[in-house]
């Protein structure tokens, strides 16, 4: 299932971010390697459609990340 949300952050440095969802809730974590077709590095603000997963008894976490048109 295709969920949808916004850049909340993106370090470069690490390679990591996170993307807070549309229809709320917590952010989600995601990572360069999570990003779908070597999508360019994310803008804060930029819509993304994402699938979730769970991590080892950790929160879930973003995946598949792929840009979205505005």
């Amino acid at each position: 299932m295709t969920h949808y949300g916004k850049i909340h952050s993106y370090d470069t440095g690490k390679g990591s971010g996170m993307i807070t969802p549309e229809k709320g809730g917590d952010a989600l974590a995601f990572s360069k390697a999570d990003l779908k077709d070597d999508a360019a590095e994310p803008k804060q603000g930029q819509r993304f459609g994402y699938e979730t997963k769970q991590v080892s008894g950790a929160k879930a976490q973003a995946t598949n990340l792929e840009p979205q048109k505005a």
